[in-house]
């Protein structure tokens, strides 16, 4: 989901003609190319070389700085986007996934208490922030436990509504929480690898430092005992209810949760996760290249919340058959072959999606562990045919890449990943041709459809995590 909603419409039309016809930063008026820098992000992944994390941590630190000189940083938290092999479009039913975290990350540098307001007659917050990406604004809000989501979203709502998750979390009506920090990430807005989630879980991750021992103390479901679950938690609800976006809780959950080196099974009903390797042990183990169509969505507007009422409206149908049907997760293909009668086209198409999407994700997992790339492959390839034929979510761009490396030698799968309606693709390909398959999609991308295709060779990394502020080093 794009975090800089808020950018106006004119903005984004010129910095797409600025990227369409190549004009050199040179010609640029200066808004030109501040709007340039904002929406075009995903050309950071010219190249298949992640940039390093110090990077993000000097600008975030010289932001820091600059703009709150009379105070000392003293946290770093970083959460990282993510990328779904398989199980698309099957959270928000409670289905199954199997995401994992990528390099691309957001990096949250600042400082922050707790102080008792004698006068104060409800929780409160007081939020002051700088992005990277709006180097000049000071951002500012008061909150209270009595405020409401804003109706427009601007990317400020989800650092906003994030910190709102946490108020309940203070020792007293009297209690009030300050935040002082800055903002620096190279996750590509717009482009299906979770710069959203990203934003959400490096702002959580950085509050609970501030809480200390308090964090989570509001929580009183004994069932679900893990921080990083209950961060998922709180974040998807700041993107439900703050940004009106109605999301399931991957990305939050695998941003959060991420082990490196493991991919995450999440059973989205019980928010189990269980690690997945790729069996190293095989001499042929492939590699995952992500492709860029440079074709940006909003999952907070347009198709995405249609998609999710046609699984309420496929599910009511089910349960004229099944009443013990709760949600989607809960059918098989069978079921929803035995209830068609009950249901119009679309409602049996997008049923027809999310079971066998289900039941592929839980393919994929074992043939994953067990080395059989082949049938790794072609689970991909069924889900990003069923995404597009049933679910209805890809664009003609990117079924122009997944065609691209689903013909190039060596590859065994390639698919849609993320919401649809643009974004990226990840594929899986033997590791000697990786290079050569970045290099053929950018060009045939480009003669096809006449945009620039960013790609770059990725492997499963952490999760949230803190780094120490003085040698980055990471904490255990």
């Amino acid at each position: 989901m794009p975090l800089y909603a808020s950018k106006t419409f004119l903005l984004q039309i010129l910095s797409l003609l600025c990227v369409i016809f190549l004009l050199p930063a040179s010609s640029l008026s200066p808004i030109q190319k501040r709007s340039l820098s904002l929406s075009s992000q995903p050309s950071t992944l010219a190249s298949s070389t992640i940039p390093p994390m110090d990077v993000k941590i000097d600008t975030a630190k010289s932001l820091f700085g600059s703009k709150f000189s009379g105070q000392t940083a003293t946290i770093i938290a970083v959460a990282p986007g993510r990328v779904n092999l398989i199980g698309e479009h099957t959270d928000y039913t409670g289905g199954f996934v199997l995401p994992f975290a990528i390099d691309y990350s957001t990096v949250v540098i600042g400082t922050g208490s707790v102080e008792e307001k004698p006068d104060n007659q409800e929780r409160t917050a007081s939020i002051r922030f700088v992005s990277d990406k709006s180097p000049e604004e000071v951002e500012a809000f008061e909150i209270s436990e009595s405020s409401k989501p804003p109706t427009e979203t601007a990317w400020t709502t989800y650092v906003v509504g994030t910190v709102f998750q946490y108020l309940p979390d203070l020792k007293s009506p009297q209690s009030h929480l300050d935040l002082t920090f800055t903002i620096a990430g190279d996750v590509p807005l717009g482009s299906g690898l979770s710069s959203s989630a990203s934003l959400e879980v490096s702002v959580a991750r950085f509050v609970e430092v501030v809480l200390g021992d308090a964090a989570f103390s509001s929580v009183d479901n004994d069932s679900i005992k893990s921080p990083a679950k209950w961060r998922a938690l709180r974040c998807q609800k700041a993107e439900n209810e703050w940004c009106h976006s109605p999301c399931g809780i991957m990305d939050q959950a695998v941003s959060s949760a991420a082990k490196a080196g493991s991919l995450l099974l999440i059973d989205c009903r019980s928010l189990t996760f269980n690690e997945t390797k790729m069996n190293e042990q095989c001499d042929d183990t492939p590699v995952l290249v992500i492709a860029n169509s440079n074709v940006q969505h909003d999952i907070a507007g347009g198709e995405y919340p249609v998609r999710v009422a046609q699984c309420k409206t496929a599910t009511e149908a089910l349960r004229q058959v099944n009443p013990n049907i709760e949600s989607l997760r809960d059918a098989t293909p069978d079921d929803v072959e035995t209830a068609r009668e009950y249901m119009d086209e679309t409602s049996y198409k997008r049923a027809k999606h999310v079971t066998t999407e289900n039941e592929r994700t839980l393919q994929a997992k074992e043939e994953l562990e067990r080395g059989d790339w082949n049938r790794v492959g072609e689970l991909m390839n069924e889900s990003h045919a069923s995404m597009r034929d049933d679910y209805e979510v890809s664009c003609e761009e990117v079924d122009v890449l997944v065609d691209i490396a689903q013909q190039f030698p060596g590859v065994y799968g390639s698919r849609l990943t993320g919401g649809g309606f643009g974004g990226c693709t990840v594929t899986l390909v033997a590791k000697d041709k990786a290079r050569d398959l970045m290099d053929h999609m950018q060009q045939e991308y480009k003669a096809r459809t006449g945009k620039h295709c960013p790609c770059f060779e990725t492997k499963p990394s952490r999760g949230a995590h803190l780094l120490s502020i003085k040698d980055h080093k990471p904490f255990v």
